[in-house]
């Protein structure tokens, strides 16, 4: 038997046979009772140690379920550490709101489909790479010496920067230049006289980039985290014609 119930119930039944043997043997016993009594003995010899088998393995599968509890309490702990600590920078999903915005919210997706199927054609030309965040093991991983008092959320800030500016650049880039209002179609002109040939099909910014589109000083302390991003491989630097060009990686 492998139940530890059926064991003990079974052991129950046994020991209260033989008491009822025992209980008769007041008066004398032929001699098969004897060799009955005997033989319960025996069989309940063997019980006692199937039921020590039995609560061994019992103990066994408790330590395991301990064991268990250990270690999905240390996952829950690590997943409300992370729930606690999430980086500014990752975007949030937006909770339900009411129903009118909730219909709004049905309408607005069925025309954003309907302008994603008319744009199919233009993706590719539209398309504009962005960096991708620094991951906490690479934050780690930069020599203190580089990092100075920079710290995670400080950095990936810095990231959100430079592709804001990226972004920015090559939307002008991506429009006729007929289109464009006079101080756009400057940009725009610009932009492509910053081009050289390794820079074809690349995406990059310039400090003057930075400055246009975003509200970050380019200052020493900017220029230390543009290096971190270096050793991170999130960009390179290409200098040419007077110009230093952040390119993406």
């Amino acid at each position: 038997m492998s139940d530890l119930e059926d064991v003990s119930q079974h052991l129950h039944d046994r020991i209260t046979s033989l008491q009822r043997m025992l209980d008769l043997s007041l008066v004398e016993l032929p001699q098969n009772r004897m060799k009955k009594l005997g033989q319960e003995l025996f069989a309940i010899d063997r019980l006692l140690d199937e039921f020590e088998k039995c609560l061994g393995q019992r103990r066994e599968h408790l330590k395991h379920l301990k064991e268990l509890v250990e270690l999905f309490q240390e996952d829950l702990e690590g997943v409300q550490h992370m729930k606690d600590n999430i980086p500014a920078h990752i975007p949030r999903k937006k909770g339900p709101g009411s129903g009118k915005e909730a219909a709004a919210s049905r309408s607005d997706a069925a025309d954003v489909q309907r302008a994603q199927t008319e744009n199919a054609r233009k993706s590719s030309r539209s398309f504009i790479r962005e960096m991708e965040v620094i991951t906490v093991p690479e934050f780690e991983n930069i020599p203190q010496y580089m990092k100075g008092r920079v710290s995670y959320d400080q950095l990936n800030a810095a990231v959100s920067c430079i592709n804001a500016a990226v972004t920015a650049k090559y939307k002008v880039l991506h429009q006729p230049a007929r289109t464009l209002n006079n101080h756009a179609r400057k940009l725009h002109q610009r932009f492509k006289e910053q081009e050289t040939k390794d820079t074809k099909g690349q995406y990059f910014v310039v400090e003057d980039d930075i400055r246009e589109f975003t509200q970050t000083k380019v200052d020493k302390r900017f220029q230390g985290i543009l290096n971190m991003m270096r050793h991170c491989q999130r960009l390179r630097q290409l200098r040419g014609g007077g110009l230093t060009r952040y390119m993406l990686l």
